[in-house]
This record gives structure tokens, sequence and C-alpha cells, in this order.
């Protein structure tokens, strides 16, 4: 469904993604792993078009990402931030229903609000909690709002962008085990950012890791920890002996 081909993206000297080839299969969760700064963040932004990248395509069901009509195009992606990214000075259920109450998605707001408080109850979240704002919400709390609104909308793809950070390993594994329920339950194809492994283990069907600038392995998240790649051992075992250097 998403095919990266030869993409290269630089800041200044800084080459951040150097040839990346990937494919996203439709219906799939790939996971995407690797150390801090080496282009996670930089890959999904280009995807989304947020960043243009200096060469290379992105297609989306076979065509050019730089080439959609960009409301049609966004419209089919949900989003969970890392750091949530509500916005305070509105209501939770605003926060959920926040596509539904503009643009070619408009719905009236009886209606937007009624598959808020659905989308919240989906994600564990009492009604009580769509008049809420976020700054009366735990990490946790928060969190679900930040994935019954990246689900609000029924997309067809879901980026989910470090879904754990800032979470105590409980609230972790409950997050993961909603993202993996409601991947499925959607049919959504699926493209998650992260370092933790435990996240791994729980939401990918498919993993790449970025190392270098490039996908250094890519397979079935079953066969990660006999994939005898020095550097995807390394990482997954979390060892300071290795390939990868650590910054010190």
């Amino acid at each position: 469904m998403i095919e990266l081909s030869n993409v290269h993206k630089g800041f200044g000297p800084k080459q951040v993604l150097a040839g990346v080839n990937l494919t996203i299969p439709r219906g799939e969760s790939m996971v995407v792993i690797g150390g801090s700064g080496t282009g996670k963040s930089v890959l999904l932004k280009c995807i989304l078009g947020l960043m243009t990248q200096d060469s290379g395509t992105i297609t989306l069901d076979g065509e050019d990402t730089l080439k959609a009509e960009r409301d049609a195009f966004l419209a089919r992606f949900g989003m969970l931030f890392q750091g949530g990214a509500l916005f305070d000075s509105l209501p939770v259920w605003q926060n959920v229903a926040f596509r539904l109450l503009r643009g070619s998605l408009a719905r009236p707001w009886p209606e937007a609000r009624e598959i808020a408080v659905e989308k919240l109850r989906r994600v564990g979240l009492t009604p009580d909690v769509a008049d809420l704002f976020p700054a009366e919400l735990s990490g946790g709390m928060q969190k679900r709002v930040g994935l019954a609104r990246a689900i609000a909308a029924e997309p067809e793809i879901i980026f989910f962008d470090e879904p754990t950070t800032g979470l105590d390993p409980i609230m972790s594994g409950v997050i993961n085990d909603l993202i993996r329920e409601i991947v499925v339950e959607m049919g959504a194809t699926a493209m998650t950012i992260t370092h933790d492994m435990s996240s791994v283990r729980v939401i990918a069907d498919k993993v790449a890791m970025i190392h270098g600038g490039k996908v250094q392995w890519t397979g079935p998240v079953a066969d990660m920890d006999a994939s005898g790649d020095p550097y995807l051992t390394q990482f997954i075992s979390g060892s300071a002996e290795g390939p990868i250097e650590a910054v010190r």
C-alpha cells in the first residue's frame, strides 16, 4: 500500500535518509525501529508530505504522494502523536472529533460528539471524560484520547509515533494491546515508530530497522530474534558491544 524507493533526505551536510527502500503491505502492521536520530520520524514526515524528500519516490496505492491532492490524501490517515498533541483549550470530545468538525469530513456537532464518545468507549474511557479538558487527565488517559482521535474518522492507514513514550510498563502494555486490537479490528494498514521492543512484539506483523540512513533489516516479527543481523541483534538486546557505536 505504501512503497518507498531509494528515498534520500538530508539537512545541510547531514544525510538522515540515504536510500531507504521499504514496502508496507495493505492491512499489515509495520514497526520501524532504530536508535535516536536515525531518521524514523523524518521517514514518517516524508510519507505524510510534512517534509519533502530530496530524491526517490514514495507512493500510496501506486500514486506518487507528492502529486496527490492533499486533502483527499491526508483524509486516508490517522495519527497518534508521540506527545499526545491534544489541544488544551478544547474539551476531550472536540479533540477526538477534531477532523469530524472541519473540512471535507465535517459532520453536525451532535453526530460528531456521538462518534467521539463511542471512540472514547472503544479505548476504555467512560462518557463523562468527554467534557473534561486534557489537563484534567493522566498521561495514560491522554494517550487513549489521542488514540481515539486517530481512529475517529475510520482511516485506512494509522501512524503511531512512539506510542508508549512516558508511560509506565503496565500502561504501556495496555496501550500496545489496544493498538493491536484496533488495527486488526479496523483492517487498517499501520506504521509505528518506536524503540520500545515490548511494543514491537505486540504491535508488529513486520519489522524494519533503520541504521545509517537505510533499512538495515526487514522481515516478519517472528524472525527478528534469529535474524543473524549483528545490528538488529545488538539493538534488540540493548548491548553496548556491537557494530552500533554508543554515544558516550
